[in-house]
C-alpha cells in the first residue's frame, strides 16, 4: 500500500513512470510508430510542470497530457514519417522468388493475380518489364515480394 500511496501523493513521479513505460513499449513493441511516443513526451512535460508547481490538480494534469499529446502528434507526425522513409521494402528472402508461375488474371502495373501453390496471389508487373500487361495463362517469374503482393516479370 505504501507504494501505491506514494504515487497517488506524487503525481509528477507517476507521470514520469507513465512516460518511461510508454516510451519503452513504443520502442520495443510498436517500433517508433508514434502514438505512445507522443503520450510519453506529453507525460514528461506535464510531470515537469507538476514538479515546478505550475499544475496543481489532477484535472489540469489530465487536460495537459491530452492537449500536449495532440500537439506533439501534430508537430512530429510528418517529420517522423519522413524519417521512416517512403520507399517500399522488397523481400528478397522469400522462397517464392525465382518461381515460374501462370498468370491467373491479367496483370498490370497496379493489379492482377497469379496462381502459386493452390492459392491466388495479388501480383504487379516488375518495373524492369517493358510490357504494360501480362495476359492470362502466360508464364511469369516472381522477382520480388511486397507484403502479400508478388512482383512478376516476363520470362527472358
Amino acid at each position: 500500500m505504501d507504494f501505491i500511496d506514494y504515487f497517488l501523493q506524487n503525481h509528477d513521479k507517476t507521470l514520469y513512470v507513465l512516460a518511461g513505460l510508454s516510451l519503452a513499449l513504443e520502442l520495443t513493441v510498436l517500433g517508433l510508430s508514434g502514438p505512445l511516443l507522443f503520450f510519453a513526451i506529453a507525460c514528461s512535460i506535464t510531470g515537469i510542470c507538476v514538479s515546478l508547481g505550475i499544475l496543481n490538480s489532477w484535472e489540469l494534469e489530465v487536460l495537459s497530457v491530452g492537449l500536449l499529446s495532440m500537439l506533439c502528434a501534430i508537430a512530429l507526425w510528418k517529420p517522423l514519417k519522413n524519417f521512416q522513409g517512403t520507399e517500399k521494402i522488397r523481400d528478397d528472402s522469400s522462397d517464392m522468388i525465382g518461381k515460374i508461375v501462370k498468370v491467373n488474371e491479367e496483370i498490370t502495373q497496379n493489379s492482377g493475380s497469379i496462381r502459386y501453390s493452390g492459392i491466388n496471389w495479388q501480383a504487379k508487373i516488375d518495373a524492369s518489364t517493358t510490357s504494360n500487361t501480362l495476359n492470362k495463362g502466360s508464364k511469369v517469374e516472381i522477382s520480388a515480394v511486397e507484403g502479400t503482393t508478388m512482383i512478376v516479370k516476363t520470362l527472358d
